[in-house]
């Protein structure tokens, strides 16, 4: 038997989000982002209202930059979705945050967060709050690669949001082999 929980926004995993982007001055801002993923094969998609300093300040530059949470920074990530940019202005040092600059757009890479994609704003509907970001790299700090140079989730440590307890979860246990198990079934 099922329980019924009516229209929420219940979905598991729940990827945790950080979007940075600098405002009209180069000071850079981040907020957390659960609703969220991928759009298109070179697009991300990201539901974020307009009242967001972060949302403005992709609107007036143009770019941004989206980060994995990690279990390593809680705290932080929790903190940037919690305070608002347009309550306290150095919201981002404040989360212990440092700022570089991306090679290929005008936003922040968060330093301590080794995940991140790097986007050109495509379109924003403040109606929907959807946001969708062209994808011009992927970048990952070495710490997190594996053997041969790919991103490692154990390493990674990458957290997901539970919205019906409100809690944070690493993910990381394989338990199976993508586009080669249900060749069992065939």
């Amino acid at each position: 038997m099922r329980k019924n929980f009516g229209a929420k926004p219940i979905l598991y995993p729940m990827p945790v989000f950080i979007l940075a982007a600098y405002d009209e001055n180069g000071v850079p801002c981040a907020m957390n982002a659960a609703w969220g993923g991928m759009h298109e094969s070179d697009e991300i998609a990201m539901c974020i209202s307009a009242g967001h300093k972060t949302t403005k300040n992709i609107l007036a530059t143009g770019a941004f930059t989206v980060s994995m949470a990690d279990a390593d920074h809680v705290v932080e990530c929790d903190y940037v979705g919690i305070e608002s940019g347009n309550k306290v202005p150095d919201k981002f040092e404040k989360a212990g945050f440092h700022a570089v600059k991306s090679e290929f757009v005008n936003a922040p890479l968060i330093e301590e967060l080794p995940m991140a994609v790097e986007c050109e704003l495509k379109s924003y509907d403040p109606e929907t709050a959807c946001l969708i970001g062209k994808i011009v790299n992927v970048c990952a700090d070495e710490k997190v690669l594996d053997e041969n140079g790919k991103i490692d989730p154990a390493k990674l440590r990458p957290i997901t949001y539970d919205p019906m307890n409100h809690k944070y979860i690493v993910l990381g246990e394989i338990v199976g082999n993508a586009f080669s198990d249900g060749n069992k079934i065939k």
